[in-house]
Parts: C-alpha cells; structure tokens; sequence
C-alpha cells in the first residue's frame, strides 16, 4: 500500500524547524481521526461490475486499531496452537493466522446491524464482531465461560447480540443459512447485508450454487466471501477447481477478486459490496489470502507445499506488517511503540487464557439441553440409561 495524500492542517513553516527539534519533540502514538487516503496495494479484478476505487479513506486511528486487532488475533491463534499440543483444547481446531485483514477490514467496513455466518475458522471472526478473548479461550477449552457455554468448541462460536451466526462444521452449510439470514434483513427491511464466509474448498459445493440462485432470483442481500487461502485441507485450489476464478463463479452475479492480505482493501470491497447488495443483490467477493498453519491442528501444513512458499509470503504479504510499515512510515508510531502495543497484546492473552482454565466445566445435565424444543414432555437418557436421565424442560 502506499500514501496518496495525507490531509493536515499543519503548516508549511514546520519543515524548516531543525532536525534535532523534530527528535526531541517527537509526539506520542497518534490518536488523530484526521483522514488519511491511502491506495490499495493491487487493483480490484472485477466480473460483471465496475471496480471500487482503490483510494481508500482511513485514519492514524484505525490504521492502529488495525495493527492491535490483527495482533491480537495472531497472538491468540498461536496461544491456542501451544493450548491444543498441551491437550487443554481438543476436537477439531482451525487456526486464522494469516487470514486476519479479511475479519479486520471486513468488520471496519459494516455495523453489527449487518449479519456474518462462517465455516469451522472462525475465532478471529468472532473476536472482529466483539467477542472477548475470555469467551474465545474458555470455549476452545471447553468451560461453562464460552461463548457457546462450552458446548460447542472450536468450530461452533456464536454471538447472535452481535450478528455472528456461528462457525459451522459441515463444508459449505453456512452459505444457504447466509441466504437465509439476507431473507430476514429484506423482510425486515432493516437497511442491512449478510456476508456468508467459505473457503475456496467449499467453493465447488452444490448447495453454494442453489443458494445463490434464489437469492439472484430474490435479490437478496448478501455477499458471497470466498476465503481463498489456496488451499482446501491439502489440495491445491489447482487440484480441486477446473476454474479457480472464484469470483467470477456467479456467473449472472457480479464479483469482485480482492487482496485478501491489504486490510485497507477488505474494507474498500466490503464497503462497496454492501453499497451493491442493498440496492441489486448479491455479489461474490474473492479474498485473495493465506494461511500460516495447516488446515487444522492434524495438519502440519508442509507436506502439500514448501516452507519456502510459506516464508516467502510471510516476508512479502503478511497483514500485519504491511499495517506497521504504513503506521512507521508516516509517522503515526515507532517501532518500539508498537513493540510495546504487541507486548501489552500478549499479556492480555495470558491473562484470559490463565481466567479461563479456572471457569468450571459444564455440568452433565448439559448434555440434555439445547436439544429439543423445551415444553414437550420429552425425556432423554445417557448411554447408560440409568444414571444420564432427565426429563427436558
């Protein structure tokens, strides 16, 4: 990315003071909401549609708010790598390092008004939408503090107060239930947009493609995300798709391909997507990105590529950094004040994860709750069918 224009009031005169003064009078972090307009990395592929533009309207504070968010995602996910081999977190677990502009940008772009449904890769998801590392930690391990009481795990977040329907198991499920959720805006006419978030693996899957039919036909509200990490467990997109133009994919439904790595650029597309959805219906934005781990936490991640491929997008494309050069580069923060933001990120991790092995395990009548619908006399039995047995209420 690189700065266009920097809107300021401040004078020309300010140049001609002595470098040692510049030094000696450095300012904090910048807290300034002044704009700041800055150009995408890459432009916009587009199908059926006219581009966004690639001026992006920012600030000083949300660019850091960027670089705090996307580092405290990547300091949680690498938190739960080291929980999962210590075998606090078990059961599937998929880890988003890597991926964090796409829930940054995303969420700067809409209000909680709108709707987010995703697949099993949804912690970050869920933090973006406001969700605490408290409820991250606690449901990855399993304790009555989770956001879903400790039930639901790794791939089963939710936080419905806050528009986020849930991480879902079942390979491309959630894209009809996306539909589902842009049904409800437009019959609500509530002025809002769901995002329904797959992977470039769930991007050959039938029912994606039947959903996306009704809603063309309905003119539905929502914005179909293809998070192409390249890579659907260990198969090349390649390997999997005869056309891996994910975008393109709607066909009658117009598509944007987005740098899934460019915060800046997630927001711009997310913007523009919602901006179309509202007005003609859906819309298919392709998030160019990558990820670190494997697939999940059974997966080393470097049988199906190199570590060179791996590395070689860490130095070049890693969000994080790109977010840092533009914060030091015009002088917002020094690097050592962002040292200390990521050091404040880490003991604010160990904080939640040390608060959540002390939250309580749930009790085992909870296996009969959340089940059945409450009032119809059912009972239900353990395995056992003496000791686990209640009567639902």
């Amino acid at each position: 990315m690189a700065l266009s224009h920097l809107k300021s009031s401040s004078s020309g005169s300010n140049f001609l003071k002595p470098l040692v003064t510049a030094f000696c009078l450095r300012r904090p972090i910048s807290t300034s909401t002044d704009p700041l307009t800055i150009e995408t990395s890459i432009p916009f592929t587009t199908h059926r549609c006219d581009p966004p533009s690639r001026t992006v309207d920012t600030s000083p504070q949300e660019l850091l708010s960027f670089f705090r968010d996307m580092a405290t995602m990547r300091r949680m996910e690498i938190a739960a790598d080291s929980l999962y081999k210590a075998k606090l977190i078990r059961g599937f677990c998929h880890l988003y390092d890597g991926q964090e502009a796409v829930a940054v940008g995303m969420e700067a772009a809409i209000t909680k008004n709108d709707s987010i449904i995703t697949a099993y890769r949804d912690h970050c998801t869920f933090l973006g939408r406001g969700g605490t590392l408290l409820e991250i930690f606690s449901e990855l391990m399993g304790r009555q503090g989770g956001c879903s009481n400790g039930k639901g795990g790794s791939m089963h977040f939710y936080k419905k107060n806050s528009g986020f329907y849930g991480g879902h198991g079942i390979v491309g499920a959630q894209v009809p239930l996306g539909c589902g959720l842009a049904f409800a805006h437009k019959y609500n006419k509530d002025d809002a947009v769901a995002f329904a978030l797959y992977g470039d693996g769930a991007a050959n899957q039938g029912q994606l493609f039947e959903a996306l039919n009704i809603s063309a036909l309905w003119d539905l509200p929502i914005i179909l995300v293809c998070e192409n990490n390249h890579y659907g467990m260990g198969t090349a997109e390649w390997r999997a798709a005869k056309s891996p133009a994910y975008y393109k994919r709607g066909d009658y439904v117009p598509g944007l391909k987005v740098d899934g790595m460019d915060a800046l650029a997630v927001k711009q597309a997310c913007k523009f997507a919602k901006e179309h959805a509202l007005k003609s219906g859906p819309i298919i934005l392709e998030m160019d990105t990558y990820r670190y781990h494997g697939h999940s936490m059974s997966d080393p991640g470097s049988t199906y590529r190199t570590r060179d491929e791996i590395s070689g997008v860490r130095q070049e494309r890693d969000p994080i950094e790109r977010v840092r050069k533009l914060i030091v580069t015009h002088d917002l923060a020094t690097e050592k004040e962002l040292k200390d933001i990521e050091k404040e990120v880490r003991k604010q991790v160990d904080e939640a994860i040390a608060q959540a092995k002390e939250s309580p395990m749930p009790e085992p009548s909870e296996l009969f709750t959340n089940v059945y619908a409450k009032g119809m006399g059912v009972e239900a039995y353990g395995a056992d069918r003496k000791v686990d047995r209640a009567v639902l209420p």
